[in-house]
């Protein structure tokens, strides 16, 4: 295989394409699903609101911002990642410290720059939490990520912003009330939607970094990190895993119960299916796993159960 290839395709290992591609799908989703299905007419004819081509804009620059993250993640991680994962080892192997750094800079100005545009056109809110993003991962990749709880809320703070930057993006009047009555009660509805989707990516996160914690402790641990399970130790961590896992079926189970109210008996039986028993298995296990191997499936099935939340926008279209 030609080495520029290989370098391509280490490329787009570094920068995590799989999350950015689910990043693509869960603005795509909200903004068809949710967004255009719940507004009037008569948002669109405000002086500011998120036209189709500045949600364009918008998931670039969401993307961008992410891939950039995941690089300056790796890029601190070098010595980590030879413990946990050196068959996936891209920065130094594939490609070296100092054009990894300089990737960063680019996506990372490059993101910023297009939230600028979106911002101006819309709200500054958008341009404010995209700087704030940016921020929260250089910190995390330097600093948090190796504290007690810290990183693990900080991604759970980003993962639930690719959501409410959707609605943060639609118009800041909203906040002020200018607009006529329907049209407010259409974006109540838009930002319940929001903190319900933000609130599902920002649990599940939170789950899912505290297993990852878990398998990867070994090579934490050699490098002074100081996670959950290395802290207060692993039946602690599964504790928390558990609790957690507990919060959010019971939230579905709250949602579900208002969808039979409603009648959305497909619904009901989608999100108690594949989101509510997947919850249950991952609490089971977690108990159960012992090695990296079994808390990397427990991971797995947590981004499946990501996948299928997310999926469940496609019963409001």
């Amino acid at each position: 295989m030609p080495a520029s290839l290989i370098r391509v395709m280490a490329f787009f290992r570094l920068i995590r394409w799989p999350n950015l591609v689910f990043i693509i799908l869960t603005q795509v989703l909200f903004f068809f699903c949710i967004l255009q299905p719940e507004l009037p007419p008569e948002y669109y004819a405000l002086p500011k609101h998120l036209s189709l081509g500045l949600f364009i804009v918008l998931i670039l620059a969401s993307v961008l911002i992410a891939a950039a993250g995941y690089i300056i993640n790796d890029y601190f991680d070098v010595n980590i990642d030879q413990v946990n994962r050196p068959d996936r080892l891209v920065v130094e192997r594939h490609i070296g410290r100092r054009w990894a750094m300089l990737w960063h800079l680019l996506l990372t100005g490059t993101g910023l720059l297009l939230s600028g545009y979106v911002a101006w056109k819309t709200s500054w809110l958008v341009l404010v939490g995209n700087v704030a993003s940016v921020t929260m991962l250089w910190f995390y990749s330097t600093r948090y990520k190796k504290k007690l709880l810290s990183g693990n809320i900080l991604i759970g703070v980003l993962t639930a912003w690719t959501i409410l930057v959707l609605f943060v993006a639609m118009n800041t009047t909203y906040l002020f009330h200018n607009e006529p009555l329907h049209v407010q009660r259409a974006m109540h509805r838009v930002y319940q939607f929001a903190v319900v989707y933000g609130g599902f990516a920002f649990m599940i996160t939170l789950i899912r970094e505290a297993v990852k914690d878990m398998e990867d402790m070994f090579g934490d641990r050699k490098y002074g990190c100081r996670t959950l399970p290395i802290v207060w130790g692993i039946p602690a961590a599964r504790m928390y895993v558990s609790v957690w896992t507990m919060v959010l079926i019971g939230a579905m189970l709250v949602l579900i119960g208002y969808a039979l109210l409603l009648g959305w008996w497909l619904s009901a039986a989608y999100l108690l299916t594949l989101v509510i028993v997947p919850l249950g298995w991952i609490m089971r296990h977690t108990w159960r796993s012992n090695t990296p191997a079994d808390y990397h499936r427990v991971s797995t099935a947590v981004k499946g159960v990501m996948l299928f939340g997310i999926l469940s926008m496609l019963f409001f279209r």
